[in-house]
């Protein structure tokens, strides 16, 4: 199985408002770079739609490394996902947020063999920080502006 190692960033600009997100895909000796936004998002779906982008990039199953810098999504994917598909994608309180880019990212995690990293965001992490370059061209892009 290939390996992989995906980094991700999203954002939005104010939040809710426009996002962008990036990703950074390594394998190999390549390099992939990926990047879109929305003109009307939140920071945790511009989150969630790296990572599902990202995934989505691969061809075949793969054995991924995925960082992100999101904590609604690294607790989500590893701790919350199966109370709520236990619960018919109901949390403890009421709906699941995201429910259409959760199950989403689901259908994603299927197919790979995933490892989940959370990496603190805006401290020098090389790839972390060029994800947030990417989303913030997107935002700049989308704002008419890049």
């Amino acid at each position: 199985m290939q390996k992989v190692i995906i980094y991700t960033d999203g954002g939005c600009v104010p939040n809710p408002g426009v996002g962008g997100w990036g990703a950074v895909l390594m394998s190999g000796g390549h390099r992939k770079e990926l990047s879109g936004g929305e003109l009307d998002s939140t920071n945790n779906r511009m989150e969630l739609t790296a990572a599902i982008e990202a995934l989505r990039a691969l061809k075949r199953p793969c054995a991924v490394e995925l960082h992100t810098d999101s904590q609604y999504v690294m607790k989500g994917i590893t701790e919350w996902i199966a109370g709520w598909k236990k619960r018919g994608w109901r949390s403890k309180t009421g709906e699941v947020k995201n429910v259409d880019l959760w199950q989403a990212l689901d259908a994603e995690v299927q197919r790979h063999d995933i490892t989940w990293g959370w990496v603190r965001g805006h401290t020098g992490v090389e790839e972390n920080e060029r994800c947030d370059q990417l989303a913030e061209a997107e935002i700049a892009r989308l704002r008419g502006r890049g």
